[in-house]
C-alpha cells in the first residue's frame, strides 16, 4: 500500500506538481497561495505547538481553519473578500489532498464544505468625464516622468487593462499602424487585443520616441529602466490626483486606484451604449455576469429607465422641482 504522505510533502507536491507543472498557474497565484500557507502554518504552530514541518494532515482540520480565518479578520484586519480568497486557496489544496490521502476523506470533505462568508457588495467607484480630464491634465509634461505618467494614465483609462497587465506591457505589444491596438496576456493566461483611440496612438508615438533608461523594452518603465511596481503606480496616481483635485473638487471624495481607472473605462463604454457582452470581452472578464456591477453603479441609466415609466394617474417622467419664482408666488 502507498504510504500516506506527510503534510509537508503534500504541500510541496501541491505547489510543484499541481500548480506549477500541471496547471501552470501565474506567478501572482503562486505568491497568493504561498502567503496563505505561510500564515496558516504560523497559526497552526501557535495552536498545535508543533513546528510547521512536524504538522500532520490531521492537525489541519475544519475547526482549526475556521479559527484561522476568523483570526485573519480579527487580528490581521483582513476584509471578508481577502478571507474568502484564503479559503479558496485552502480548498484547492484539499481537493488535491483528497486524491493523495484518501484515508482522510471525512476530514477533507468537511473542509471542502466550508462556505464563503457573505458580505455587502458596495457600488463601484469610477471617474466622471470631468474627473478624467482633470487627472490627464495633472502630470507635468516638462519632465520625462510626467510624460510617462500621462501616457500611462491615458492608456489605462482607454483600455481598462489591469495594473499587472499595464506594468507588464512591452514596446512590441503596441501596434500603432492600421488597426492600432495593445496586446496583453491577462488573468487566466488569456490573450486579448484592445483597440486604441487616435488620441492614445498620438501620445504613444510621442512617448516611444522618448529616451529609454537602460534601453529597456518595458513600455512604461521606472527611472531605472525596470518594470513599475503596483506601489509605484499607486504613488504616481496619488501624486497626480492631489493636483487634479484643485481643478476638480469632486475628486476630494475619491481615492483613485488602478482599478478605479479600469472601472472608469468600463463606465465610459457602458454610457456610450456598448453591450455588456462586448464590455466583458474588452475587459477580459471570465463571465458576462461580472459586468453587471457597472449596470448597478450607473445612476444615469437608472434615471433614464425611471423617466420612461408611467405611474398611475401621474404624468410620465421623473420629478422636477418648480421654478423658484413660481414656487414663491404659489407660497403667497
Amino acid at each position: 500500500m502507498k504510504p500516506v504522505a506527510t503534510l509537508a510533502t503534500l504541500i510541496e507536491r501541491f505547489f510543484t506538481q499541481r500548480l506549477i507543472a500541471q496547471r501552470h498557474v501565474s506567478p501572482h497565484t503562486i505568491r497568493s497561495y504561498r502567503d496563505t500557507f505561510r500564515l496558516l502554518l504560523a497559526f497552526a504552530q501557535r495552536c498545535r505547538h508543533k513546528a510547521p514541518s512536524a504538522l500532520a494532515l490531521e492537525d489541519i482540520d475544519e475547526p482549526l481553519l475556521t479559527a484561522f480565518l476568523d483570526d485573519l479578520e480579527q487580528h490581521r484586519h483582513n476584509g471578508i473578500r481577502s478571507r474568502n480568497l484564503r479559503l479558496t486557496a485552502l480548498r484547492s489544496f484539499f481537493r488535491f489532498a483528497a486524491y493523495e490521502a484518501p484515508t482522510h476523506a471525512g476530514q477533507i470533505q468537511r473542509i471542502l464544505a466550508m462556505p464563503d462568508k457573505r458580505y455587502v457588495r458596495k457600488l463601484i467607484t469610477f471617474l466622471t468625464r470631468a474627473e478624467i480630464e482633470a487627472l490627464l491634465a495633472a502630470p507635468d509634461l516638462r519632465t520625462w516622468s510626467g510624460r510617462r505618467d500621462r501616457a500611462f494614465i491615458l492608456v489605462a483609462l482607454q483600455t481598462g487593462l489591469r495594473v499587472s497587465e499595464m506594468t507588464a506591457l512591452q514596446r512590441h505589444d503596441i501596434q500603432l499602424d492600421a488597426g492600432a491596438h495593445v496586446h496583453c496576456v491577462g488573468k487566466g493566461r488569456k490573450e486579448r487585443c484592445t483597440p486604441l483611440t487616435q488620441q492614445a496612438v498620438r501620445m504613444l508615438r510621442d512617448w516611444m520616441r522618448e529616451p529609454r533608461p537602460g534601453q529597456t523594452e518595458t513600455l512604461f518603465p521606472n527611472a531605472r529602466g525596470r518594470r513599475l511596481s503596483t506601489d509605484g503606480v499607486q504613488y504616481l496616481l496619488d501624486k497626480h490626483t492631489a493636483v487634479a483635485r484643485q481643478a476638480c473638487p469632486s475628486l476630494q471624495r475619491k481615492r483613485v486606484t488602478p482599478h478605479v481607472m479600469r472601472h472608469a473605462a468600463a463606465m465610459e463604454l457602458l454610457q456610450a451604449g456598448v453591450d455588456r457582452a462586448v464590455i466583458a470581452l474588452w475587459l477580459g472578464h471570465e463571465s458576462v455576469e461580472t459586468t453587471q456591477i457597472y449596470l448597478d453603479a450607473d445612476l444615469a441609466l437608472k434615471q433614464e429607465v425611471l423617466a420612461k415609466t408611467t405611474p398611475i394617474a401621474v404624468p410620465p417622467g421623473s420629478f422636477r422641482p418648480d421654478d423658484q419664482l413660481l414656487a414663491f408666488l404659489a407660497s403667497l
